[in-house]
């Protein structure tokens, strides 16, 4: 470990598998103690894949405890600013304070505009927006005790770009480019940096299950990796059908690390090259 993050200590959301559990690592890999959250449970609208469970978020703690780091992991919903600012308070008076802070929890359902029920607008906006800002509401004045840190924001290639039958996604994931770039301007002089990281198709469970499949070959018999191949390869310059977690966890880690120190306001895709495509 080169200890790019030693005696730091990163909050995470949506930490019980996937992107999520793959930052924590990457970030205990670095030297970093861990407060991770995960709603580990269903959401109503979210039904093409299925949803992370208290045994992964588990697994995460196991993960990071392997690495010799300390963590505090609860089950907790973004959605719930009040709860969620208790939950990190909690974890910060165990370990000692904050540094980083990463909003990663976020959803995708599938559905052209006119056939999204409004539930499923609901339920995408107040996860992958409402949920950011409630993330760094409750991490800024931790981070503002500690007289600095960074925040990152997970949004996506469709926060820079327009992609069919997600509208709800992709308007949440454009709206927090604006929350970034205004929280960049309003905690830069207490040397808070606020970022946000912009993946492609990464290999996780949102992408890697029969109902993506299914979105991404349409007109397969049998939804699969394999039927929806051509569709994801098509997505990217280089051609790789997605990246791997640790792609996105590396960009988060840089932008936590004093490798980045005058870094703030920023737009940063790893994206295989699909937003120049």
């Amino acid at each position: 470990m080169s200890g790019r993050l030693e005696g730091k200590i990163a909050f995470i959301t949506g930490a019980a598998r996937g992107l999520g559990r793959s930052h924590a690592v990457r970030l205990a890999e670095e030297g970093a103690n861990i407060i991770a959250v995960d709603l580990c449970a269903p959401l109503e609208t979210v039904d093409t894949y299925p949803p992370a469970t208290e045994a992964d978020l588990a697994e995460t703690v196991r993960a990071v405890e392997k690495l010799d780091r300390r963590i505090v992991a609860s089950v907790a919903d973004v959605r719930d600013g009040a709860a969620l600012a208790e939950t990190v308070t909690s974890a910060v008076a165990e370990l000692g304070g904050l540094d980083i802070a990463v909003a990663n929890a976020g959803i995708v359902s599938f559905g052209s505009t006119l056939e999204l029920e409004e539930r499923a607008w609901r339920e995408v906006l107040d996860v992958n927006l409402t949920g950011v800002w409630n993330t760094a509401r409750a991490a800024l004045p931790h981070l503002v005790e500690r007289g600095g840190g960074s925040l990152t924001f997970i949004s996506s290639i469709g926060g820079l770009r327009g992609m069919p039958n997600v509208g709800h996604y992709v308007s949440a994931k454009h709206a927090i480019v604006g929350l970034m770039r205004t929280m960049a301007n309003e905690f830069a002089s207490q040397r808070i940096r606020v970022n946000t990281v912009h993946p492609t198709n990464a290999d996780t469970d949102m992408i890697q299950n029969p109902g993506t499949y299914r979105m991404f070959a349409p007109d397969a018999a049998e939804p699969s990796q394999e039927a929806a191949l051509p569709a994801f390869l098509s997505l990217n310059a280089i051609q790789v059908p997605w990246v791997e977690p640790v792609d996105i966890s590396n960009a988060v880690l840089f932008l936590a690390s004093d490798e980045a120190r005058y870094i703030t306001g920023v737009t940063l895709p790893v994206d295989a090259g699909a937003l120049v495509r």
